[in-house]
């Protein structure tokens, strides 16, 4: 759940009006923040009014708890303190890097992001 993002009781009435006829279970899912996404967790009480809309509705809903957020080993905290050992990714940047220098020699343009390093 993103605050402000898909957590408002309207966002749960549309999620209620999209399942009316599909027997299903929802799961909440609090964001885990990670350092460099601009993204918070819903508040507690805003994901416990979201829930409660749900089940209003007759729909089975639980939260999910958070674990090992507060080491940053949450679900998807973990992924950008992957150490690449293999350096695959450092050699994937040089062959794209070099041949964009061979392709702007025959006058190639390369692919916009594609060999580039950081946004």
């Amino acid at each position: 759940m993103l605050d402000g993002v898909n957590d408002s009781l309207d966002h749960a009435r549309q999620l209620v009006e999209i399942l009316k006829d599909v027997p299903s279970k929802v799961n909440l899912i609090p964001f885990n923040s990670v350092p460099g996404i601009n993204y918070n967790r819903s508040s507690t009480n805003r994901i416990r009014r979201f829930q409660d809309e749900i089940m209003k509705a007759g729909l089975m809903t639980t939260t999910r708890k958070t674990r090992g957020d507060d080491i940053e080993a949450a679900c998807g905290q973990l992924a950008g303190q992957i150490i690449d050992r293999t350096r695959r990714t450092e050699r994937l940047r040089r062959a794209l890097d070099h041949g964009s220098e061979q392709n702007s020699d025959q006058g190639i343009r390369p692919v916009p992001g594609m060999g580039q390093s950081g946004p």
